[in-house]
């Protein structure tokens, strides 16, 4: 039993489930490449996945290893934020946490390595996944510690909605392009908009610890414009991506969670990200939307791949 205890605790030190949104956002970028004509490269798949898994599994190790005077001085943890408590409650020593991370970044090095030798060769290849892990460590590890610094949003934003869809495309074509950028724009905006729920709870903490996340530096009135905007501005940009060359099919398939879209909006204005009991379901709604949009995505570029 004991064993099984330290098991669950490790798993959820992880936050394994957040790998879905990996895999999601890989799939999408490899839909994005057949489509504009790569044939399936079953290696790259299957590498490019345990790369990325690696790299966000070593990130969610990391951040609790970094993040514990934070997460321990948040009297509001959530599902979504203040951290897996795992290390708060001493379910875990800390140093597992800084082991598994290590562990993993070794993972996704190696896997790396092998792409860039065997997959998809070059130091294009080594150089584009070693920076994205980079930039993943030092989203929480010193010295930058960038999400102290007022980047961290845009750097894991960057990271999950953008590079993860444009390795994915990288992987299958070997040159990079304008399609899975324009498809990952909206995207962008919903987990720019995601990272501020999850950061609502955590205000009080981070000021504590002394990290400057984006939330912290605007205070959460304006971050919740902000956080309101961005969802408004996914969908208007819609017609200028069309323009720039998104397929309309792969645009239009953003239209089906524009109710869930509205529905977050009002809230927000309303002031749901003033009360606390009503922080789990405004983030997880925000995931969901970002989810069933990429998936959405994936699924009509697929189509038209097949078609």
């Amino acid at each position: 039993m004991g064993v099984m205890r330290t098991v669950a605790a490790f798993l959820r030190l992880g936050r394994v489930h957040f790998l879905v949104g990996g895999v999601v956002l890989h799939l999408l970028g490899v839909a994005i490449a057949l489509y504009a004509g790569a044939s399936l490269n079953l290696a790259a798949l299957i590498g490019g996945q345990i790369t990325i898994s690696a790299v966000q599994l070593m990130t969610h190790y990391a951040n609790d290893f970094f993040d514990l005077d934070a997460d321990r001085a948040n009297p509001h943890p959530t599902h979504w934020a203040g951290g897996s408590r795992v290390l708060v409650e001493k379910r875990l020593p800390r140093r597992a946490a800084l082991a598994a991370a290590l562990a993993l970044a070794g993972i996704a090095l190696a896997a790396n390595a092998i792409l860039s030798v065997f997959v998809r060769p070059g130091l294009t290849t080594f150089l584009y996944f070693a920076l994205s892990q980079a930039l993943a460590w030092f989203y929480s590890a010193p010295p930058l510690r960038l999400h102290s610094r007022g980047l961290g949003e845009f750097v894991t934003m960057l990271l999950v909605t953008l590079l993860t869809p444009l390795g994915g495309y990288y992987l299958q074509r070997g040159e990079f392009g304008l399609l899975p950028v324009l498809a990952a724009i909206p995207l962008c905006c919903f987990q720019f908009a995601m990272l501020l729920t999850v950061e609502f709870p955590d205000v009080e903490g981070d000021r504590i610890a002394g990290k400057g996340t984006l939330v912290v530096r605007l205070g959460p009135p304006s971050a919740a414009r902000l956080y309101a905007a961005l969802l408004i501005g996914a969908y208007a940009a819609l017609p200028l991506l069309i323009a720039a060359g998104l397929p309309s099919a792969a645009a239009l398939a953003l239209l089906g969670a524009l109710p869930l879209a509205l529905w977050q909006v009002w809230r927000t204005t309303r002031g749901d990200w003033r009360r606390p009991e009503r922080w789990n379901p405004l983030a997880f709604t925000t995931i969901v939307l970002l989810l069933t949009s990429a998936a959405a995505q994936a699924l009509a570029f697929g189509l038209l791949w097949s078609g």
